[in-house]
């Protein structure tokens, strides 16, 4: 079985979003996957893996830890970091003498969210995109490829490898010629598109002989449901079109089969453990696979499954629920159940004739064993970028969980579902580019169900999106009126406020909001800000060290101080305070080395200094780091001028003005053409 080898390497690739029914070696029902049915040919294929969750962070995390979010507190994408106490599969293999890479496709597995511990190298660089509703940030496959093979050819001794590939997610837009090959079903276009480049990827491993010595786990974090349930995509319910996912590992000593047995994601990391003969971890939650893939059988045991997004984002019923013994029970105000052997598809709710009993008792049984104490469970990371960020790949957040006491069977998913559907119909529209349509739809839906938050935040976000800024605020201010204890909505309201630089009215929402919920970092950045605009320093600075205090490794708090000081440096004439400021902007570039603010800030710190050469540096970091960013644009136009370097100058003036366009305001034309005429002056 290739076990014991030290020289084995690791390979592990996973596929956002792909349905088992989009691999022909599962199904040649929609569409032919020539390089992933040649893996599963020479290896063993899983067909009824599972996923226990439905959303990227937390079914990746379960993978890269062996553990569910019963233990590891991530449930969804935006409220929790990975534990640094929680050991990582790139950390066990590490100190087994592994070099470790990642390389990441989409915003949703970013460093910031904790899964980049124990990799050598995490590379989770994406293009930039504004941070707004429709906006969309992705790596291809090939590009994911090209990377890892680069890093793979360096390796001299025995190596882990994951690679993530997003392309399957909404939306669904496949290069050509797949695009034109699966004009009527995209979806289907993305899995080919994907199988043509793992194609790639095990031609360049064979060529590099590296195939012979090299253990490959393909997965998918969770599946797509495509209408069935009448769920548009993922992340709501956790039927089979969600959670059953393909599993397939191949390597050395791997013989052709196909195993019917129950697995799940976390069983992955104990099976590499056994394939790599390296130590098992003690108390990871999954169990080795092994006697399946030597043809046995394994006893059964209940796998647990969630569905909390809409629970912690939403307002909606918890969904928790166990499959064991060719059944699936789902916990719920309106408790489901279906016989796996006979209905897969979960058409017939057997629930009502089936004695529930004792699937709640085990899986309150699961619920209770899988939990853990850890201090950093659940700890808090996104904020209001990150969230602005999530949003805009269709994912709703919010920047707390607002739970109840008790929920009744009008909080059902099931029963919440007409209302999920208009959204989710909203969004694709916008990814479309329908806005005007999805505007209608949404306003029609605040009006219909105006508890319903997520309306009035993906609302307010595209008519932000439109330059419709004062329409963004009416649309809050609806919200808020019809949900005056939601600090969801209130925050929102504050921030989109200061974003229309109404700074006295953002801090009387922003403290209104501060006194519905105080432990949330933005709701005190927000205030900092406001009062920063105000020149009032001492109650700005007051409440960014608040921020802080809440999260002290959060970048976008430390950036926040560091600008707080270079204007009260400006304003008050503080050479102190520019250090303080630089001081700052470092620590929130360690946080975060892709943050092109804080470079900018730092840069106008040394500037003032009379640093020319550091913060010009600074400033092409930041253009570097984010092309469309206008400020250290026009900074290094005025620098370079100043450098006598007028060619140069000119260079960024025309720039500043394209990324502008027609968004520049008179004041800032006049400027702008000031230095053009200066840098053309002989």
């Amino acid at each position: 079985m290739g076990l014991g080898a030290a020289d084995k390497n690791l390979l592990i690739i996973t596929v956002d979003t792909l349905r088992t029914d989009r691999l022909s070696c599962y199904s040649p029902r929609f569409v032919k996957t020539p390089s992933v049915d040649g893996l599963a040919a020479g290896g063993v294929l899983f067909e009824r893996a599972y996923a226990h969750c439905s959303t990227t962070l937390p079914s990746h995390t379960n993978i890269m830890t062996g553990m569910t979010p019963l233990y590891h507190g991530v449930h969804e994408n935006s409220k929790a970091k990975v534990p640094g106490d929680c050991l990582t599969m790139a950390e066990h293999l590490k100190a087994q003498g592994y070099a470790t890479a990642a390389f990441i496709a989409a915003f949703p597995l970013n460093a910031r969210f904790g899964l980049d511990q124990g990799f050598d190298v995490y590379d989770d660089r994406l293009p930039y995109r504004p941070p707004q509703l429709g906006a969309f940030s992705e790596r291809r496959a090939e590009d994911l490829v090209a990377a890892a093979m680069a890093w793979i050819s360096g390796q001299q001794g025995p190596w882990f490898c994951w690679i993530h590939l997003w392309d399957p997610h909404v939306p669904y837009a496949p290069p050509e010629p797949f695009l034109t090959q699966y004009r009527n079903d995209p979806y289907s276009g993305e899995a080919a598109y994907v199988d043509a480049q793992l194609g790639v990827l095990f031609g360049r491993l064979q060529a590099e002989q590296q195939m012979g010595k090299t253990f490959i786990v393909l997965t998918a974090d969770h599946g797509e449901s495509l209408g069935e349930h009448g769920e548009l995509t993922h992340g709501y319910f956790a039927y089979n079109s969600t959670i059953h996912v393909p599993l397939i590992m191949a390597g050395p000593g791997l013989r052709s089969l196909r195993t019917a047995g129950d697995v799940c994601h976390t069983d992955i990391f104990p099976t590499v453990c056994e394939l790599l003969g390296v130590a098992t971890p003690p108390k990871l939650q999954g169990r080795s696979l092994m006697t399946l893939m030597r043809g046995g059988r394994l006893k059964d045991r209940p796998i647990y499954f969630e569905s909390l997004e809409p629970y912690l984002n939403e307002g909606v019923a918890p969904l928790r629920g166990i499959i064991e013994g060719g059944m699936k029970y789902m916990d719920s105000p309106v408790p489901e159940a279906y016989d796996m052997t006979a209905d897969f598809e979960e058409k017939e709710n057997v629930a009502g004739k089936t004695n529930l009993g004792p699937f709640r008792k085990k899986l309150d049984g699961l619920v209770k064993s899988y939990a853990s104490s850890l201090p950093s469970g659940g700890r808090k990371v996104v904020d209001r970028q990150t969230a602005e960020r999530l949003r805009s790949l269709g994912y709703v957040t919010s920047p707390v969980a607002q739970v109840k006491s008790s929920y009744g069977p009008e909080d059902d998913l099931k029963n919440f579902l007409p209302y999920q559907q208009k959204l989710d119909r909203a969004i694709l529209l916008v990814d479309r580019g329908e806005m005007g349509e999805s505007v209608r739809l949404m306003t029609g839906l605040t009006e219909e169900k105006p508890s319903f938050v997520p309306a009035f935040i993906y609302l307010s976000q595209v008519l932000r999106g439109q330059g419709r800024l004062p329409d963004a605020v009416r649309a809050l201010e609806e919200g808020v009126r019809a949900n005056p204890d939601d600090y969801t909505l209130m925050s929102a309201l504050g921030t989109m406020l200061l974003q229309g630089q109404q700074w006295d009215r953002a801090i009387e929402v922003l403290e209104k909001a501060r006194g519905i919920i105080d432990y949330d970092p933005d709701v005190w950045d927000n205030l900092g800000v406001a009062y920063m605009m105000k020149d009032q320093f001492p109650k700005a600075l007051e409440s960014f060290e608040k921020a802080l205090g809440l999260d002290s490794s959060g970048p976008i708090y430390n950036d926040h101080l560091g600008s707080l000081y270079v204007a009260r440096a400006l304003r008050l004439k503080k050479a102190e305070d520019v250090e303080h400021a630089i001081g700052y902007f470092d620590k929130s570039i360690v946080s975060d080395p892709g943050r092109a603010t804080a470079y900018n800030g730092r840069a106008g710190a040394k500037k003032i200094l009379g640093r020319v050469d550091g913060a010009v540096a600074d400033w092409e970091k930041a253009v570097e780091l984010d092309p469309e960013y206008d400020l250290p644009v026009y900074n290094l136009a005025v620098a370079y001028l100043e450098k006598g370097e007028k060619a140069k100058a000119l260079e960024f003036c025309q720039k500043y003005l394209r990324i502008k366009g027609s968004r520049i305001s008179e004041k800032e034309r006049r400027d702008i053409q000031t230095l053009i005429e200066q840098c053309r002056a002989k």
